[in-house]
């Protein structure tokens, strides 16, 4: 069976929803929010506290492998970093060269990176000779800047540089995450380097599932908000059929779980704003979820949400 993995996603896949979704299952492996790397050698708290599944021999609770991602320009300082997190036992390090966020890109991290081909070489070459050769290092890039280019030099700079494996979100930077992905430039870089490539980019159901394999003949596929959307998604994809009422079914305890987690890490005015975030997602799939985020939306704290999470039946009444 072809592998399938949860994507890094900034703010919104972090160590709960990592948890929560790893969980439900169907997943080959994850990857960690990007840790920055600027001018210092991280402490080793900075690595677990983005990537705690390092306590637990580099897995989540549910036993699905973690990689760890850095994001960062300068080689010496993200050698260095990358060497530090192959110590702890990931099952990689991953280098972000495709966040799209203009804070990120003005500090010279992310996709703007994609602008020098050389640069890339350079990078990935330099933390490649710093890290144990056992440890994998990959790397997750976009199709360009502005256009494409560049890209397929940029492909070639990532895989002979070092890179292990690559995965292809098929947008540019400026096209965030807007529709379409272009999936044909996936198959266009598989064809010019010579590590296995993984599919990413607006896959939100198993025929997008079906169609980015299709279209760029990569086997694997990373999925991103379409797997915060729909949790059983990598079930589904898997040959699982559950539809319906059953689905639902399992995603009201994840919602308590992932409730339960967030409280425990969040500061309490934070808290209604993460669960309000996946409602927003979720009730692209389900008409519950879009009931329920409209019972939680003007709630603005913790005690607020989990009344409506009580009438929802999501949670236990509270004791009278």
């Amino acid at each position: 069976m072809a592998r399938l993995a949860l994507a890094p996603m900034q703010g919104l896949a972090d160590d709960v929803m990592r948890e929560v979704l790893t969980a439900i299952g169907g997943y080959d492996w994850c990857v960690t929010e990007f840790i920055r790397v600027t001018d210092a050698l991280l402490p080793a708290r900075a690595f677990r506290r983005m990537a705690p599944e390092l306590d637990n021999a580099g897995r989540t609770g549910a036993g699905t492998p973690v990689a760890i991602q850095l994001l960062g320009s300068d080689p010496v300082c993200l050698a260095e970093n990358a060497a530090r997190a192959a110590e702890f036992g990931p099952l990689a390090v991953d280098l972000n060269f495709g966040c799209p966020a203009p804070m990120v890109n003005r500090h010279g991290g992310g996709a703007i990176l994609l602008n020098d081909p050389e640069l890339l070489h350079t990078i990935v070459a330099t933390v490649r000779r710093a890290m144990p050769p056992q440890v994998p290092l990959t790397a997750k890039m976009r199709l360009g800047v502005k256009d494409t280019a560049r890209t397929l030099d940029c492909a070639r700079a990532l895989a002979t540089g070092g890179a292990a494996e690559l995965v292809v979100h098929a947008r540019t930077k400026e096209e965030g995450y807007t529709p379409p992905a272009h999936w044909h430039w996936i198959a266009r870089i598989a064809e010019a380097v010579a590590v296995p490539v993984v599919a990413n980019g607006e896959v939100w159901n198993v025929a997008d599932w079906e169609g980015i394999r299709e279209v760029s003949g990569c086997a694997d596929v990373m999925l991103g908000r379409g797997a915060v959307a729909d949790p059983l998604l990598a079930r589904r994809i898997k040959g699982e059929a559950i539809a319906g009422a059953e689905a639902w079914a399992v995603v009201e305890p994840a919602l308590a779980d992932f409730w339960r987690r967030v409280t425990a890490k969040l500061e309490p005015r934070h808290c209604p704003g993460r669960i309000k975030l996946w409602l927003g997602l979720l009730r692209r799939t389900w008409p519950e979820a879009e009931a329920l985020y409209q019972r939680i939306r003007p709630a603005r704290d913790c005690a607020a949400v989990e009344a409506g999470l009580a009438a929802a039946g999501i949670l236990p009444a509270p004791v009278a």
